[in-house]
């Protein structure tokens, strides 16, 4: 492996859409949620770890999971946890561990990914990681991997690429436009045309390249960073950070500056990815029974069901009976049985309960 390749996983969210399983104290990328043994930044960890030395892999994250990923991960150095003090969303995330890594090696090449995401085809994945990789080895772009859609979804954001006659099925594109979550209608056009992506929040670039891109789009953040690069990788980092956080807006890298930057480029890519961003895409990818019902743990019993997803604790005994197309998650505090196309209320729910003071199940 290539000793200038780094990784960045970044697993510092609360996966509020996954509530009430996911909580503050322990979000979903800390959980077993596909049922495999794994929790989803262990599944990670090892599948960036067949494309990037295990050593240059960190893990970004809140300060309040430090000890939950040393705990899942016990084979990692401390240093490469780091943590942030505060949820200003992927743009500050992305430059802090930026100008950290660059701080060490000024040649080193970036992969970023976050902790939370399924990728059933994981040898495509370590091909295309690989062709991202050795392109931005030699090409001063900011690369982002989109998926391929089968199906209008309106639940991700979208990359629209220039199709040029010469290109083959493989070719690295320019991107033309970024758009967030468009409705039912308008993602039709965008399945139809056939030069629109999903935005998989992947991303390789060399570490001068999006600084350079920092200090261009998002100055603030990049001054703010750049005070006292001298405290990267010192016992002075962790108070130094906190300072620099004060100073950063809450912004994702997407709207900061992929959307404004002129040398973006995308892969198109196949490797069975799902954000995992609902129950329900939970559902979709999880074994089902024969009357279309995907449960966890698998002693749950359905009876006159049909295409539920029901989660639940190991140890407690469910039994589902004459109700199709819900979300049933029950936990040992909480019980949420909701259709599966009104889970976007699960937000509010959270809400709700904020508002009655009942933050401690939140």
């Amino acid at each position: 492996m290539n000793k200038n390749h780094y990784a960045a996983i970044m697993a510092g969210g609360i996966g509020s859409r996954f509530w009430p399983a996911s909580r503050s104290e322990m979000p979903k990328q800390f959980l077993d949620i596909l049922g495999t043994g794994e929790t989803l930044l262990q599944t990670t960890f090892k599948r960036i770890a067949n494309i990037i030395p295990a050593e240059n892999i960190y893990i970004v994250t809140n300060d309040l999971y430090a000890d939950l990923v040393q705990s899942q991960l016990p084979f990692i150095r401390s240093e490469q946890i780091v943590c942030e003090p505060n949820r200003r969303n992927t743009a500050p995330c992305i430059a802090y561990i930026s100008y950290k890594i660059f701080q060490q090696n000024p040649q080193a090449i970036m992969l970023v990914a976050p902790s939370d995401h399924l990728i059933l085809d994981t040898q495509t994945f370590k091909e295309v990681c690989h062709t991202a990789l050795n392109y931005c080895s030699q090409h001063d772009d900011l690369l982002t991997l989109g998926i391929k859609p089968n199906r209008p979804d309106t639940n991700y954001g979208y990359i629209q690429y220039f199709m040029e006659p010469s290109d083959t099925t493989d070719a690295i594109h320019k991107v033309k436009t970024f758009t967030e979550k468009p409705d039912l209608e308008l993602a039709k056009q965008f399945l139809q045309s056939g030069d629109f992506l999903w935005n998989a929040g992947i991303f390789v670039w060399q570490l001068k390249t999006i600084i350079n891109a920092l200090k261009k789009y998002l100055p603030e953040i990049a001054y703010a960073f750049e005070e006292n690069t001298d405290a990267f990788n010192t016992d002075e980092e962790a108070n130094y950070i906190k300072t620099v956080y004060s100073q950063c807006i809450n912004i994702s890298i997407d709207y900061g500056i992929l959307e404004k930057a002129q040398n973006v480029k995308v892969i198109p890519a196949n490797f069975g990815w799902s954000d995992l961003g609902t129950w329900s895409s939970l559902w979709a990818q999880k074994e089902k029974d024969k009357n279309g019902n995907a449960v966890y743990p698998q002693t749950i019993l359905t009876n006159n069901a049909q295409n539920n997803i029901v989660f639940a604790p190991e140890n407690k005994t469910v039994i589902v009976e004459g109700i199709s197309d819900f979300c049933i998650i029950d936990t040992e505090d909480v019980l949420v049985l909701c259709p599966k196309e009104k889970e976007y209320l699960i937000k509010e729910y959270m809400q709700q309960l904020k508002a009655k003071g009942k933050t401690d199940i939140l």
